[in-house]
C-alpha cells in the first residue's frame, strides 16, 4: 500500500502510471511552445461549421431544419448559429466522408476529437458522452455488472451511481467516507479503509469511488489504486468535479494520470463545456485493458442515436481551450486565490479550506473551489446565499447552513470587487443564527438495494415512514449524495433532515414523490389474509 501523500500537487508531465503499466502516457503540456500543434485543432466543431457555412436545403432531422423563421422561440434560445450547426449522427463530411486512415481503421471527425482529448487527459481512449455525468455513471456500473454482482462502492456517490446499482441489481459493500457535520459536507476515503473493504469481500468485482469531493477533497488516488490493482480488480473514479484536474501545475493531477482504470468526468462542470455533456475516460495497464470492450459495448447501448452535435462539439472546444490557453486557467487561478486571501484575512468569514484538508482521507483540494464558513458572521451560508441572489444577482454553486461553496470555472476569471463587495454587505444577526440539522447518519439496511426499488410501493405520511423501508433513494440537492436508499430503513433525523431541505428556499430532494416530503414512498407490508371461519 502506498504511503499518504504530501499536501503538494505534481505538474501532469511528473505523474506515473502503476509499475504495471508499460504504456506511455500521453500528457497535456501548458506552455505555447511545447503544446502538440494537434492539439490547437477541434476536428469535430471545425466540422460543424464547414457543414454550416454550406448553403444546404435541408430534408432531414431534426424537424427545424435550421431555418430561424420556423421556430423563432428556438431561434432566440440557441440563435442562428446554434440551429445551423444541429446536424445529425451520421452526417456526410462528419461520420461518412473526409475520413482519413491511420492503421487502416477510418478516423472521422469525432473519433479525432476524442483521441485528442485522450491525449489531453492523459487517457488511453476517451468516450464523448450527451448524458451528462449521471450516464457516465450509469455506462460504469453497468461495466460493473459485467465483471460480478458485488463490488466496493463509497457510500457518498452520486444519486446516478445508485441508480445504476438499482438497474444493474449490484450488491454494493459501502466504505463510508470522512462526514464535516459543521460544514455539512462529506469528502472521501482512505487507501486503508479501501484495503479493509477487499479483504472483508473477496469477491468485489470492482471498486468504485467519488474524488473529488463536492466541496473539493482530493482522495490519495494513486495510493487506492496499488491497494485496488493488488486485488486484481479495476478502480473506478467519479470525477466529475475534476474535470479540470492535470491541466496546470497548480492543480490536483487527475485520476487516470493516477492509476484509476476508468474515469467518469463532467466536463461542463469545471472545463467549461455545455451542460450534460461530459467524457469517460479509460486509464492504462491490465485492468483498464480488460475492460476495454466492455466499456465501449456499454457506452454504444446508453448513448443516443440522435446524440447532439451542439453538445459533442461544446467538448471539443472545451479541451482545446483548456490545452491551448494556459494563461486562462491562471487567470481564474489568481481570482479564486484572491478571493480565499481575502477570507481568510477577513474578522467575520472563515476560510474552510483547512477543514476539507484536515483529514487523512485528504491529500489535496481543489483551488477552484472556495468554501466560506459563515458560522460565527452571524448569518447562515443559505440566508447568505438568498440575499446575494436577491439583492446583487450573485448566484453562488451551493449553500448549507454554516458554509457558502464558490465554483470557479477553470477558464472563468471572477470579478472579485463585486463578489466581495456584495459578501461585505450581508447583515449580521444579533445573536448567532440556529443551525438546521446537517447529514443525518446512513440509514440501516433492511432488503437489497433492487428487491426494494422493484417492490409494490405504498404512499404514508411522513410521520408513519419512520421504521419502514424506503422504496426510492432520495438525495437533498446539492450535492445529491444520496440519504437513504431503496431498502433502508427510513430514521427520523433523515425524514426531518429531508423535510428540512424542501422547506428551504432553494431546496430540492431528488427521487422524491412529494416535493414537500410530507409523504413517503415505502414498500407495502404483505397483508396477511383474513380467515372467514370457513374449513379450507
Amino acid at each position: 500500500m502506498g504511503a499518504m501523500r504530501a499536501h503538494t500537487r505534481l505538474h501532469p508531465d511528473t505523474a506515473t502510471t502503476p509499475a504495471t503499466d508499460t504504456a506511455t502516457v500521453p500528457t497535456a503540456t501548458h506552455a505555447d511552445t511545447t503544446i502538440d500543434p494537434r492539439q490547437h485543432t477541434a476536428p469535430y466543431a471545425e466540422a460543424l461549421r464547414s457543414l454550416a457555412a454550406e448553403d444546404w436545403q435541408r430534408l432531414h432531422v431534426p424537424a427545424h431544419q435550421s431555418n430561424g423563421s420556423h421556430a423563432p422561440g428556438l431561434a432566440e434560445v440557441i440563435g442562428e448559429a446554434g440551429m445551423g450547426i444541429d446536424f445529425p449522427m451520421l452526417f456526410s463530411g462528419i461520420d461518412q466522408d473526409n475520413w482519413r486512415m491511420i492503421n487502416h481503421d477510418r478516423v472521422t471527425p469525432i473519433i479525432a476529437a476524442q483521441q485528442l482529448a485522450a491525449e489531453a487527459w492523459g487517457a488511453t481512449r476517451t468516450w464523448f458522452i450527451t448524458n451528462g455525468a449521471s450516464g457516465g455513471n450509469h455506462i460504469a456500473t453497468t461495466v460493473v455488472r459485467g465483471l460480478g454482482r458485488e463490488f466496493v462502492l463509497q457510500r457518498s456517490v452520486h444519486s446516478s451511481v445508485i441508480d445504476g446499482v438499482t438497474h444493474a441489481e449490484l450488491r454494493p459493500h459501502f466504505i463510508h467516507g470522512r462526514v464535516d457535520p459543521g460544514l455539512g459536507s462529506s469528502h472521501g476515503v482512505t487507501p486503508a479503509q479501501v484495503e479493509y473493504a477487499l479483504t472483508e469481500h473477496p469477491n468485489s468485482a470492482a471498486v468504485y469511488l467519488v474524488s473529488p469531493s463536492y466541496f473539493g477533497a482530493v482522495a490519495d488516488i494513486a495510493a487506492i489504486a496499488e491497494v485496488v490493482h493488488a486485488h486484481d480488480v479495476p478502480l473506478i473514479v467519479d470525477e466529475a468535479w475534476g474535470s479540470h484536474f492535470g491541466m496546470n501545475p497548480q492543480l490536483p493531477v487527475n485520476a487516470v494520470r493516477m492509476g484509476a482504470d476508468l474515469v467518469i468526468s463532467s466536463t461542463h462542470k469545471g472545463a467549461g463545456s455545455l451542460a450534460q455533456s461530459a467524457m469517460v475516460h479509460l486509464g492504462h495497464g491490465p485492468q483498464a485493458q480488460r475492460i476495454e470492450t466492455l466499456v465501449d459495448r456499454v457506452v454504444s447501448s446508453y448513448q443516443s442515436t440522435s446524440s447532439s452535435a451542439i453538445l459533442l462539439s461544446s467538448l471539443d472546444e472545451a479541451r482545446r481551450h483548456l490545452v491551448t490557453h494556459p494563461e486562462a486557467i491562471e487567470e481564474a487561478l489568481t481570482t479564486a486565490e484572491e478571493i480565499r486571501a481575502r477570507v481568510k484575512n477577513d474578522s467575520r468569514f472563515r476560510d474552510a479550506t483547512p477543514d476539507i484538508l484536515g483529514g487523512h482521507d485528504s491529500i489535496d483540494n481543489d483551488p477552484f473551489k472556495v468554501v466560506i464558513d459563515t458560522r460565527g458572521a452571524g448569518i447562515t451560508g443559505a440566508e447568505a446565499q438568498y440575499q446575494l441572489i436577491r439583492d446583487h444577482r450573485i448566484y453562488c454553486e451551493l449553500a448549507t447552513p454554516s458554509a457558502l461553496l464558490l465554483l470557479i470555472g477553470a477558464t472563468s476569471p471572477v470579478d472579485v470587487d463585486r463578489f466581495w463587495t456584495a459578501l461585505q454587505e450581508l447583515p449580521r444577526s444579533e445573536s448567532e443564527p440556529e443551525r438546521p440539522i446537517v447529514l443525518p447518519g446512513s440509514c440501516e439496511k433492511g432488503m437489497e438495494i433492487s428487491d426494494a426499488y422493484f417492490a409494490t410501493p405504498q404512499t404514508v405520511p411522513f410521520a408513519e415512514a419512520v421504521g419502514r423501508v424506503s422504496a426510492d433513494a432520495l438525495a437533498a440537492y446539492p450535492p445529491g449524495v444520496p440519504n437513504v436508499l431503496p431498502g433502508e430503513v427510513l430514521s427520523v433525523e433523515v425524514v426531518d433532515f429531508l423535510r428540512t431541505t424542501a422547506a428551504a428556499p432553494s431546496g430540492y430532494v431528488r427521487g422524491a414523490q412529494d416535493s414537500r416530503m410530507d409523504t413517503f414512498s415505502v414498500v407495502a407490508e404483505p397483508t396477511s389474509p383474513q380467515h372467514d371461519g370457513s374449513l379450507p
